[in-house]
């Protein structure tokens, strides 16, 4: 049986799991049943290692310097703030809407960014900055799919993950309706497992001390 270790040994794995070695058109369809996979992974799988820190400095040359650029593999965010200014104060989110009428509120004069949304592939931010602020975010990024980023982490730590999920985006393809709940089984088996351990990982670094004023530390 193959060892999966990289891309190419995971497509072999999952060809032998199909037991289908010489169906030539079948195993040209598997980057595909990995690709459809990592769709539903980055839907379902929630662990730090998704988790990703990126700086960007306020272009104040720029027409429109309340815009930045989200980074490529953005999915959704967990936090931003102004790292460039004395206690790192961190931007509230608020809807298009709201920050339109906080900007028409206040005649739309520059000042130290409070507020921020996003449109699209950008962020949007408010007060429009009056000084070239440097923005941490830290937000929650897609799997580098495997196909251009031949190992990624996930296929490392999860190589049955892999392998159950390609199996069961072929299940319909071969019209192999018996099997799907067999590759469903095994793909929420890991998956569960994985966010499991993804929830240990990051909460569990230890006991919390309570003292007597209530403060949790």
């Amino acid at each position: 049986m193959t060892q999966i270790v990289d891309y190419a040994s995971l497509q072999s794995a999952v060809t032998e799991y199909l037991a289908r070695d010489q169906d030539s058109v079948l195993i040209a369809r598997i980057p595909t049943f990995i690709q459809l996979s990592e769709a539903k992974l980055n839907r379902e799988l929630f662990v730090r290692q998704m988790e990703q820190r990126a700086i960007a400095v306020i272009e104040l040359t720029s027409d429109e310097p309340e815009f930045i650029a989200l980074p490529t593999d953005f999915q959704s965010m967990r936090r931003m703030r102004l790292s460039s200014v004395a206690g790192k104060p961190w931007l509230e989110f608020k809807s298009g809407t709201q920050l339109d009428e906080y900007r028409f509120g206040i005649s739309d004069v520059a000042g130290q960014p409070r507020y921020f949304t996003i449109f699209g592939s950008e962020i949007e931010i408010a007060p429009t900055p009056d000084k070239a602020y440097t923005i941490e975010m830290v937000y929650r990024r897609v799997v580098p799919p495997l196909a251009s980023n031949d190992p990624n982490w996930l296929l490392s730590a999860a190589p049955d993950l892999y392998l159950y999920g390609a199996l069961l985006e072929a299940a319909p393809y071969l019209k192999d309706d018996g099997r799907i709940q067999t590759w469903a089984l095994g793909f929420a088996a890991a998956l569960n497992s994985l966010n499991n351990l993804g929830l240990t990982s990051t909460f569990n670094a230890g006991p919390m001390t309570v003292r007597a004023s209530g403060q949790i530390i």
